[in-house]
């Protein structure tokens, strides 16, 4: 099977996972509930939990205690995407070529099914402890589990991700250092994709060492993912990436790319790259479809 062919089955798995997670839109909640999963469908690459899955696989992980993971880390994902097109902050009105949540739902309801969806990834992901495989210590399993749950808190929390999109917002117009946005960019961007990275190597055994390297991976993959991000807010069409373009000029935002401009932004992404697939390749195991997924990243298009 060449890259094409399995990144979409695995695309077609992770929405199978997902589905099986996600809640029914019944009682008097119905219609956040409808938000909530509105927010999850659509043409989403769900790189994370794909990255995740593959780290799990890499380590020799097998059954079903990454699942709840998998779907956790996409429901983080989404539930920051809901918050980061409001007026309040980005104002963005298109999101996977669809009307984002608050245009199709209201303010009120997005800011709700925001908070709703980041609740729900929780409650997902404890439900892993479940899934321990039976053939296995289960003190081993659920220390296991208790770890990932970690790290999963971490670097989605104020040291990660919402502290990355926090001084995002605190600065918005402001003139940043390099300092300042790489540090944005690294928990706002790069936090999700280092806990997907080392989650799934924690619950198929990996040793420490290997997780840490895959938070390294993931460090340099989030950095380059978001400049190339920005390089496409500034030279893409909004038809092609499936969201306006402009934004971040428009919300007065400091980018890699504002600072030095989009060929200092390429190389910067170029060297991110390498030195990120340079530690993948010498881990003590190999993936080759996910080693591919890495370079991809910072090559896309939209």
């Amino acid at each position: 099977m060449n890259y094409t062919d399995e990144l979409r089955a695995r695309t077609v798995h992770v929405n199978a996972v997902l589905k099986d997670y996600m809640p029914r839109a019944e009682g008097f909640q119905k219609t956040v509930i409808e938000a909530v999963n509105y927010s999850m469908e659509g043409s989403g690459k769900r790189l994370r939990p794909m990255m995740m899955e593959c780290t799990y696989q890499m380590y020799g992980g097998r059954g079903p205690v990454i699942g709840p993971f998998m779907a956790a880390m996409e429901m983080i994902h989404n539930s920051s995407l809901i918050h980061d097109d409001l007026p309040a902050l980005d104002n963005d009105a298109l999101r996977r070529g669809r009307k984002t949540t608050h245009i199709e739902y209201g303010e009120p309801l997005a800011i709700m099914a925001g908070d709703v969806l980041l609740n729900y990834a929780y409650e997902t992901a404890v439900r892993a402890f479940e899934q321990v495989p039976r053939n296995e210590d289960p003190a081993q399993g659920y220390a296991r589990v208790a770890q990932a749950l970690w790290v999963l808190a971490t670097k989605s929390g104020i040291n990660g991700m919402l502290g990355g999109q926090s001084c995002d917002v605190e600065y918005e117009g402001q003139a940043l250092t390099e300092t300042q946005v790489e540090f944005i960019n690294k928990n706002k961007t790069g936090a999700l994709i280092e806990g997907s990275l080392m989650i799934g190597a924690i619950l198929a055994g990996a040793g420490s060492d290997q997780v840490q390297k895959l938070e390294s991976i993931g460090s340099d993959i989030g950095l380059a993912f978001q400049i190339r991000d920005d390089i496409l807010d500034v030279t893409g069409n909004a038809q092609e990436i499936g969201k306006p373009i402009g934004s971040d000029v428009r919300n007065k935002k400091t980018t890699y790319i504002s600072l030095f401009g989009v060929q200092a932004g390429r190389q910067r992404v170029e060297q991110l790259s390498e030195r990120a697939l340079e530690t993948f390749d010498s881990l003590d195991a190999e993936h080759g479809f996910l080693r591919q997924l890495l370079e991809e990243l910072a090559t896309r298009r939209r």
